[in-house]
């Protein structure tokens, strides 16, 4: 299988159940989380949540299936987060490269909006993910360094900042 099968959609009304059954699988069983859909109200309010001033969301799909998600929250001064960004297990990797998409896609939307500054929150267990980010240019920083309008997450640890 190649990329090219792969497509990168701005979320549109009626993805919010593609969305769900990626991301809180993911969320529940790989990462442990006890949480739920209701627990996300994002999830179920993208155009409201994400899709205002800068920001947007862009899914990853598959023959149809949403494969991956990425948001990008709009929290004011040139200032955004990237949010909710989860691959599916079977479709991680360099050979498939939709992380990789779906950021690219994140990045050049950004710019394009004239965001300055993205910022992101994860966890310190998820060493991949830190790998990944840092590969495209994130640099960590400390938690006092976030712009108070970031939106905090409980299981964030580890912090990191690309300037566009």
């Amino acid at each position: 299988m190649t990329t090219s099968q792969i497509s990168i959609d701005r979320y549109a009304p009626g993805d919010e159940k593609g969305i769900v059954q990626l991301i809180v699988p993911i969320q529940r069983e790989e990462f442990g989380i006890a949480i739920a859909a209701e627990d996300q109200p994002d999830l179920m309010q993208v155009q409201s949540f994400y899709q205002t001033g800068h920001g947007d969301f862009w899914l990853a799909r598959k023959d149809g299936a949403v494969i991956g998600t990425i948001g990008l929250k709009d929290i004011g001064g040139g200032d955004a987060a990237l949010r909710k960004m989860f691959v599916a297990a079977a479709w991680r990797g360099r050979e498939f490269g939709v992380a990789r998409q779906l950021l690219e896609c994140l990045i050049e939307a950004a710019r394009t909006r004239g965001v300055r500054r993205i910022y992101l929150g994860t966890t310190a267990k998820f060493l991949a993910a830190h790998r990944f980010y840092e590969k495209h240019g994130f640099e960590l920083i400390d938690q006092r360094d976030l712009p108070e309008s970031f939106p905090l997450m409980v299981v964030d640890t580890r912090f990191y900042a690309l300037t566009l």
